[in-house]
């Protein structure tokens, strides 16, 4: 067997495969690269070569122009490409459309490199698949035990008795455009909010590619300018920067809201002036990253960015050997 630390090491760059000569994730531009989603910290442009999901392949194209690098390499779950001598095999994350994990195999050593990733149950995303192996490597955003996200239908439905109770205001949701706002318009259909959801415009164009790729939204309508009593009693998804902008003044006495894990922050909240905080995230909590790590039974965990004393301490308190990478880039963009 291959050391773990022979197929991949920490480099300024990124994640680096040398059998393989490529990068996961790269933070500046590589000959080839490995892309596990398509958020902008995990997804740059300018790669000689990019193999990832379809799906992720086609939000860089949206977010980036088509020709955002030399090469597209799709490969669809469960599909391996072999990458000088490297096997590669992307399996679902569960983060948003297209997020997948790279399971990186040679010379009988396994790592699998989760990307960003949550267990819950997400309509507009394959769930995570557990995949066994030598190394995990995990992100760790909410590695802390004070975080444990609610239900998710919970927060949807305190979001729905605000909008009952205040008939005449907007609710105006601050989400992040892509995976985020997209989770929170299927949650709310879930939950049987039939209207039309106003969304921003910069979200116009990813909402589009979801559905284009089987993901039901329902009516959508732009949030544009007209009279403010439009918006009352409606709901309207934004970037959270357009929320704290002048934009957000054309509407009728909004209730600020926003959609995020570190809503579960009061602190976080009450300085972001928000006043209806929705815990609602899209990476994995404290019980949901230790109980991914028992499943996939590692013999080392590596941990690429977030909080990573408590649970490389956790890991070894568990009889797993931890080592945090610390890289540097990865700045939690759709939190």
């Amino acid at each position: 067997m291959i050391r773990p630390s022979d197929l991949l090491s920490p480099k300024p760059a990124g994640l680096y495969c040398a059998p393989g000569d490529f990068y996961i994730d790269p933070v500046r531009p590589v000959t080839r690269a490995v892309i596990t989603h398509g958020h902008s910290d995990h997804a740059r442009a300018g790669h000689g070569a990019v193999l990832a999901t379809p799906e992720t392949l086609a939000i860089m194209g949206e977010r980036y122009g088509e020709n955002f690098t030399g090469m597209q390499q799709p490969s669809r779950y469960g599909e391996t490409t072999r990458i000088g001598g490297v096997d590669v095999t992307l399996r679902p994350a569960g983060h948003v459309l297209g997020s997948a994990q790279a399971v990186v195999e040679h010379k009988g050593t396994r790592i699998v490199v989760s990307g960003d990733y949550k267990r819950r149950r997400d309509l507009t995303c394959a769930p995570f698949e557990a995949v066994p192996c030598d190394v995990f490597v995990s992100e760790a955003t909410f590695a802390l035990p004070v975080f444990r996200h609610p239900d998710d239908g919970g927060e949807i439905e305190k979001l729905l008795r605000s909008v009952a109770l205040f008939p005449e205001r907007t609710h105006l949701v601050g989400a992040y455009s892509l995976g985020k706002a997209q989770r929170v318009i299927a949650l709310l259909r879930a939950a049987g909010w039939e209207r039309p959801i106003y969304i921003h415009g910069a979200m116009e164009k990813l909402c589009a590619l979801y559905e284009a790729h089987g993901v039901r939204l329902g009516a959508l309508l732009p949030a544009t300018v007209g009279r403010t009593e439009k918006f009352a009693g409606e709901i309207v998804i934004a970037p959270p920067s357009a929320v704290q902008d002048r934009w957000s003044r054309r509407f009728a006495d909004p209730v600020d809201c926003f959609a995020s894990g570190w809503m579960g922050v009061r602190q976080r909240a009450k300085q972001r002036g928000v006043e209806l905080p929705l815990v609602i995230s899209d990476h994995a909590d404290w019980d949901e990253l230790t109980t991914t790590i028992a499943e996939v039974a590692p013999g080392e965990l590596w941990i690429t960015h977030g909080r990573d004393d408590a649970l490389a301490r956790w890991a070894t308190l568990n009889g797993i050997s931890a080592r945090p990478l610390r890289l540097v880039g990865y700045e939690d963009e759709n939190e």
